[in-house]
């Protein structure tokens, strides 16, 4: 005899082999192999008696009752995360970003977020896994950068372009000053370099974080490639300078994950609130 319901490990894992479209990207969140995951879906799919996926040499895809499926169970798993969030009571919206996104971006927009929003409080957690897992981490919403064409989950939200520009305390000859750059962005002064029409750099000393490279920046250490918005207060202060107008595009972008499912109302006032703020400001047409 079958059983009434299928194992919420088993829907669980479904449910992220539908998000991720990928056996192995489902199983990375589930600390699981991709023949482990694969072996639960076959056990779900017996159970269940009807075909969750189409099974090819290099690709996986849902069939039209496993897409109605995920769908189902997505909504499912977004009223238990509501469910359990109204349990215990009014908390903070918990947001996963870069440290220096987090920094130098959200927090000093984050007054604006909560005039809009009386009450509802913020809390920042900073990483960068690449790996984002709602269920494990308890997060609300994360920040991640990925390429253009490639969103890193599904469902994913674009915010803005990563442009880069350097910047030192004081104006000077970039060929002999120290760049300095993230470990996070190894390559964002060749990427410069190359849209600037320059040979390639020399290597460049890399910080832990990119917060690290612009201190050493201001302090006169060197030339630190950096978002301009990442040292729009330092260059408003004279702390930084920018060395040249081209900010070169590095072809990834800021991108919103949310959990699955349709998100709770505050999960999406702060969706709509970031989106907008991502916006880059009309130019001015004054003379």
């Amino acid at each position: 005899m079958k059983p009434d319901l299928p194992s919420l490990a088993a829907l669980r894992s479904f449910a992220l082999v539908a998000e991720t479209g990928s056996l192995t990207a489902a199983g990375a969140r589930l600390n699981l192999t991709q023949p482990a995951m694969s072996r639960r879906i076959r056990e779900l799919e017996s159970v269940l008696g009807v075909a969750l996926v189409h099974r090819g040499a290099n690709a996986l895809r849902l069939t039209e009752e496993g897409e109605r499926y995920a769908a189902a169970l997505s909504r499912a798993f977004a009223d238990i995360a509501a469910a359990t969030a109204a349990l215990r009571g009014a908390t903070p919206l918990r947001i996963r970003a870069y440290t220096t996104w987090a920094l130098r971006w959200l927090i000093p927009r984050l007054p604006r977020f909560r005039a809009l929003h009386p009450g509802q409080e913020v809390e920042v957690v900073t990483s960068t896994d690449p790996v984002v897992d709602f269920a494990r981490e308890a997060l609300d919403a994360a920040i991640r950068t990925a390429p253009a064409d490639k969103p890193p989950g599904r469902g994913a939200v674009r915010l803005q372009p990563v442009m880069v520009a350097p910047f030192a305390a004081k104006r000077g000859r970039l060929e002999v000053m120290s760049l300095l750059g993230s470990r996070v962005r190894p390559r964002d002064w060749a990427l410069w370099h190359d849209a600037e029409g320059l040979p390639p750099p020399t290597s460049p000393l890399l910080f832990e974080s990119t917060t690290l490279a612009i201190q050493a920046a201001a302090e006169g250490l060197g030339a630190v490639i950096c978002s301009p918005a990442f040292v729009a207060e330092e260059v408003r202060r004279r702390r930084l300078v920018q060395l040249s107008k081209t900010e070169a595009p590095t072809g990834d972008h800021y991108w919103l994950l949310l959990p699955p499912g349709t998100p709770a109302p505050r999960v999406a006032a702060f969706r709509d609130w970031l989106l907008a703020e991502a916006v880059p400001p009309t130019p001015s047409s004054d003379p």
